[in-house]
């Protein structure tokens, strides 16, 4: 098993040295990564090494052992932090317990106390191993539901309850294989058969065993007390060939199993992201099986006339328009709007029905820019007053042209709001760090109070936008000011230490040292020669 990884911090060489060779590290399961003699290295080799438990003194300079393991709860909250010290006093147990550090060692430290400590860790370390592994555990159940998983699937797409611009993502998920092109829903009902459970998975094995059309193999689900098939078609017209081929099959079940089966087949639609509209038809099929005497199969377009006069840009469309435009890429746009447009196309709307839908569409992107504070003109150019009619193209692709461009301008102005955001939240931070960098108590926590951010996010967005930590920027920030102090002026070594945020001039020195190669006597020295 792997070890686990163990960082000790002390400032006296001689006790890390004695743990060092005392504790027999391999035999009780961990490696000794790396040591600190004060908690500022400490923390810094945290973030490259990262622990799964940190050993630390509690009295060391320049950032004691709890400030320590206050500052590595978010850095490494899963690590076990234990601290030791030469005082027994009550205060630093508390504070030890408050920020969930596992052990409070008293020294002198004792080999058997800490192999008994670090023995226990392990244990607790193995038991959330354990408790990760199980994951892989409820990764093969998954696998065992993913049947139940996808007919589950199949009835919230029928229902409606999954946004078309999130099924193909959904039907990743499940491993299921969604291709584009025309398809339609059926509905199959049986005389009595409705609340039993013996007789549909009957029916549905004799629908796949014995359905028979050229290019066309259906899905099946138990939907609703009731067989749906949701049909991938080679073209529009075969809608026809689809009714007559479920006739075909309800009137064979009569012999072969004894039941009375009807079929109501809904209109083709352009994906299958939109099988609920279809299945809606089928469904309202099936509803006049009572009046059509003889026949077993029908189809809603023979039926009724064609119901896409009632065509509007729903919800679930206002919300996939949104999500696009806001987060998605510039192909997702695209995509929604080609869809939207397609709808009209397929659903053969009269002129006028056909302009309300475009004025829906121009409404949302409307409704969007001004929630986003975008700038009308931005989206719509200067002369835009909201008089737009579809009349005003030649064509319905010169409509989807028009409204395809001014949503991906509204994608690019949000885009640069997101990017402008990130940017202007970094230079007010540099600004504060500029006017703050002499105050010792300077942190990323209290940069964070003043901008109204959490410090986990901020850290990451600094981190991003400048290629480094919040720490390492301050640090920068500070060894530049202390060099130029030393280059003009004649100050002291600790008063330059002081107006840089420094309350020890030795670790003053020691920062400077590591920064620039050269003590700061060394430094100025240099720069006067």
């Amino acid at each position: 098993m792997e070890e686990y990884r163990v960082l000790l911090v002390d400032d006296e060489e001689e006790i890390r040295e004695g743990i060092r060779r005392r504790i027999g590290w391999a035999e009780l399961g961990f490696a000794l990564a790396g040591t600190a003699e004060n908690g500022v290295d400490a923390l810094e080799l945290a973030e490259q090494l990262r622990p799964d438990v940190v050993l630390t003194d509690i009295k060391m300079p320049y950032m004691d052992g709890l400030e320590l393991c206050r500052r590595l709860k978010p850095l490494l909250p899963a690590a076990k932090l234990v601290v030791f010290s030469g005082f027994d006093e009550f205060e630093y147990a508390r504070q030890a317990i408050g920020m969930n550090v596992s052990e409070y060692i008293l020294k002198p430290i004792n080999a058997p106390e800490l192999s008994g400590v670090l023995t226990r860790l392990r244990e607790q370390l193995d038991g959330e191993r354990m408790e990760r592994r199980d994951i892989e555990t409820l990764r093969r159940r998954y696998e065992e539901s993913l049947p139940v998983l996808r007919e589950l699937f199949y009835t919230r797409l029928l229902d409606g309850a999954i946004p078309p611009d999130r099924a193909r993502e959904r039907a990743a998920r499940y491993e299921i294989d969604l291709p584009e092109g025309c398809w339609a829903a059926a509905l199959v009902l049986a005389d009595g058969a409705a609340g039993d459970g013996l007789l549909l998975p009957s029916i549905r094995d004799f629908f796949q065993s014995r359905f028979s059309l050229d290019g066309c193999a259906p899905r099946t689900v138990l939907y609703n007390d009731a067989l749906a098939l949701l049909v991938r078609l080679e073209g529009e017209e075969q809608i026809y060939a689809l009714t007559e081929e479920l006739g075909r099959l309800c009137k064979l079940a009569v012999p072969l199993l004894g039941m009375t089966l009807f079929a109501g087949v809904g209109r083709p639609c352009a994906g299958p992201e939109l099988l609920h509209s279809s299945m809606e038809g089928a469904a309202a099929a099936a509803d006049y099986r009572v009046l059509m005497g003889e026949e077993q199969a029908l189809y809603i377009g023979d039926l009724e006339p064609d119901r896409s006069a009632c065509l509007t840009l729903e919800e679930a469309d206002q919300r996939a328009l949104a999500s696009a435009v806001k987060l998605g890429s510039r192909e997702q746009v695209g995509q929604l709007i080609r869809r939207q447009v397609d709808r009209v196309r397929e659903a053969r709307l009269s002129l006028p029905q056909s302009h309300m839908f475009f004025l829906e569409m121009l409404t949302a992107l409307t409704r969007l820019a001004q929630t986003g504070g975008v700038e009308l003109e931005a989206v719509f150019g200067p002369d835009f007053t909201g008089m737009v009619s579809i009349t005003d193209f030649p064509s319905l692709d010169a409509v989807e042209g028009w409204l395809l461009e001014r949503a991906l301008r509204l994608w690019e102005a949000m885009s640069r709001q997101r990017t402008d955001s990130a940017w202007k939240t970094v230079e007010q931070a540099k600004s504060f760090i500029a006017a703050h960098y002499g105050d010792s108590a300077l942190s990323v926590e209290t940069l964070c109070g003043q901008l109204h951010l959490s410090p986990t996010y901020f850290s990451t967005l600094f981190k991003r936008e400048t290629q480094k930590s919040f720490t390492a920027y301050v640090t920068e920030v500070r060894m530049e000011h202390a060099a130029r102090l030393l280059r003009d002026t004649g100050d002291k070594t600790y008063l330059i230490a002081e107006r840089t945020g420094y309350t020890d001039p030795n670790y003053f020195s020691f920062v400077f040292k590591r920064h620039f190669g050269l003590p700061p006597s060394r430094f100025r020295a240099a720069r006067q020669d």
